[in-house]
């Protein structure tokens, strides 16, 4: 516990610090810096990397869409109330549905300009800061990873379900970068929030699971 309240506030304390700093202007220009490392010099619409990569970063780049992670939210809602725990239904349902509200609110607050230094390599619509795909995917796969754990028995079924979780919001959060969509300090910031989020749902199902207002684990 002491750990998962340690990792919230370095999290939060990092997302401010990167807003900080970018009052300054002092990571905006290495911002611009870095994207055009990740195109071949003289073509700035072609990425580095093997041409399997860009199709690669677009199916990856879903995997943190909206329609994905509503679909991801609510498969997972119905594996839980199969198994009979329906408190910690409701507590997936809320963290998640809460999480893209905040992401939401976040996104119109601050508004910055997506990224101009590169080509996009995908279509987007919304404001740049936090990246919506960084911190969607932090907030939804890190907080069912967090809760999913804690109603696994096992051991290792709790470390395959972190560790799965963190995979995927780290490939998720690289690929927006890698299609110039995003300034890498968006997808710090969205990793941070999100990351946040995720260890405070966490700390409220362990709470719960000790009222008994939501299943222990092993129970049905």
């Amino acid at each position: 516990m002491l750990v998962a309240v340690l990792g919230v506030l370095l999290a939060f304390l990092g997302f401010i610090r990167i807003v900080e700093e970018l009052g300054e202007g002092e990571l905006a220009n290495l911002d611009e810096w870095l994207l055009p490392l990740l195109r071949v010099p003289g073509h700035p619409h072609i990425p580095i990397g093997p041409a399997w990569l860009i199709e690669a970063a677009q199916d990856i780049t879903t995997l943190g869409g909206r329609t994905m992670l509503i679909a991801v939210t609510v498969f997972a809602i119905g594996y839980l109330a199969l198994e009979g725990k329906h408190g910690a239904m409701w507590l997936v349902a809320i963290a998640a549905g809460g999480g893209g509200l905040l992401s939401t609110i976040m996104k119109q607050l601050f508004g910055r300009d997506r990224p101009d230094v590169v080509p996009h390599l995908v279509a987007v619509t919304s404001s740049s800061f936090p990246s919506g795909h960084s911190m969607l995917a932090a907030i939804v796969y890190l907080t069912l990873g967090a809760l999913l754990a804690r109603f696994a028995a096992r051991r290792r079924t709790r470390v395959y379900m972190l560790t799965v979780a963190l995979f995927v919001t780290l490939v998720v959060g690289s690929s927006r970068v890698y299609l110039g969509v995003h300034y890498p300090t968006d997808v710090l910031a969205g990793w941070c929030a999100g990351l946040v989020w995720a260890l405070i749902c966490w700390l409220a199902a362990r709470y719960l699971q000790k009222r008994g207002a939501v299943e222990k684990p092993g129970r049905g």
